[in-house]
């Protein structure tokens, strides 16, 4: 049987932890810093030639993160490594796939085939893909995307006495009516008119299957918490209890979880796909999962 070995990218070190305890892999050693001009030094320090390597590297706010994940990735085959697997809960990158302006450039496929090139998989959580259904259309290796759905459903069922299901849009139910199949209970989706990146409007073309029961309003990436917001503030309005605010990728941006908790959401949580204090659903038992479904096909 191949040995496999988890290795942290800065910061995300708790991930590796519990990566590699359910897999079960040991944890490797390595040394990332920055030189004086801000460039990146790589240097492993565990061997691992003939075993796989897991790289767990979360790419929320990606832009520091992804020069010295390819260079650890390279210095990993390099090293001999069979196969190198990132596991990465967020995916960044993904809500641009395809031009909707002449000249842009189109960010999913581009860093699907940057991480191609250095990857021999990709392990994610509930990628923000819209146009594209499947990981695979993107990448040249294989790429599994974890459904945050059970753990969302598992979450509700024990917390939420009589919930009912609001997903953000009209692209969203798909998805929230998996998760309220799994909880057994009703929802609705919201309709909703995106003016610009802080400028949203919803409204809920019935409020009659939410009488009686909370609210959960589920979204995947909860980033200015601009449609959470309207959508708490409406619910409110229409004089429902106070929504359970619950969101995959914890990303908020600026004042965003302020902001939603002083619009009168009775609850935030997340997965802990992001770390941030609303995290309170853990997707790593899948994640894991997923990982050892890759490296023992």
């Amino acid at each position: 049987m191949t040995a496999i070995i988890v290795f942290a990218s800065p910061g995300q070190e708790e991930l590796a932890r519990d990566l590699a305890a359910r897999l079960p892999a040991s944890l490797g050693r390595l040394e990332i810093r920055s030189f004086p001009d801000g460039e990146s030094y790589v240097r492993i320090d565990s061997p691992v030639d003939g075993c796989d390597a897991v790289i767990a590297c979360g790419l929320d706010r990606p832009n520091s993160k992804i020069v010295p994940l390819l260079l650890l990735a390279s210095a990993l085959k390099e090293a001999g490594a069979r196969r190198v697997v990132l596991a990465a809960p967020y995916l960044a990158y993904m809500r641009q796939d395809r031009a909707f302006r002449s000249g842009e450039a189109v960010s999913a496929r581009i860093l699907a085939h940057l991480l191609s090139s250095y990857f021999d998989g990709v392990v994610t959580v509930d990628p923000h893909l819209h146009r594209i259904h499947n990981l695979n259309e993107l990448f040249a290796v294989g790429a599994l995307a974890v459904a945050a759905a059970p753990a969302l459903a598992e979450w509700i069922l024990k917390n939420v006495g009589t919930p009912a299901l609001v997903g953000p849009d009209s692209e969203s139910e798909q998805w929230v009516s998996d998760v309220a199949g799994r909880v057994n209970c009703p929802y609705v989706v919201l309709d909703k008119i995106r003016r610009g990146d802080r400028d949203v409007e919803v409204s809920l073309p019935s409020s009659e299957s939410l009488r009686g029961r909370t609210p959960v309003l589920i979204d995947d990436i909860v980033s200015t918490a601009r449609t959470m917001i309207a959508a708490t503030r409406h619910i409110l309005h229409l004089g429902l209890p106070a929504p359970v605010c619950v969101g995959v990728h914890a990303i908020f941006s600026g004042d965003a979880f302020e902001e939603l908790t002083g619009a009168g959401a009775g609850r935030i949580v997340t997965c802990n796909t992001v770390r941030h204090s609303s995290n309170a659903i853990d997707i790593r038992p899948l994640m894991a999962a997923a990982i050892a479904d890759m490296l023992a096909s």
